[in-house]
């Protein structure tokens, strides 16, 4: 049994997955913050039971919705379920997004991915520990 065939591993590596996708997503909010008409996106949350490989092969590719966009999700998303975001402040241009609230968006996403790392290299520390490799 592989390491990566550890449910635990498998969880945290599609949640480190998850959070590099939204900070993808996040930025090209944050770039095109003064875009007219354009509305930002966001992963709807991660969902641990549905860790059973659905997001293992999980890529962002960079494509470009419009050739004044700047664009790192592509058109589509990802497999990790990107959705257009509920804008309650539209400025006369049309665009939805509040740098503000992104920069929060930002700064959380890269605090829980900390964590994540964090436990999976605690997780390795175990294990080691547990077959005797200090």
């Amino acid at each position: 049994m592989g390491l990566m065939n550890m449910p635990v591993f498998t969880a945290l590596t599609d949640k480190m997955r998850w959070h590099q996708a939204r900070q993808g997503l996040l930025a090209e909010n944050v770039a095109n913050a003064e875009t007219p008409g354009f509305r930002g996106r966001d992963l709807k949350q991660f969902d641990f039971a549905e860790v059973n490989g659905a997001f293992s092969s999980t890529a962002v590719t960079t494509t470009a919705t419009q050739p004044m966009h700047f664009s790192v999700g592509g058109q589509g998303g990802s497999a990790f379920g990107a959705q257009q975001m509920a804008n309650f402040e539209i400025t006369p241009e049309g665009n939805g997004v509040s740098l503000e609230d992104e920069m929060m968006k930002v700064t959380t996403n890269m605090m829980d991915y900390q964590a994540a790392t964090g436990l999976y290299q605690k997780s390795i520390k175990v294990l080691r520990t547990a077959l005797g490799r200090s």
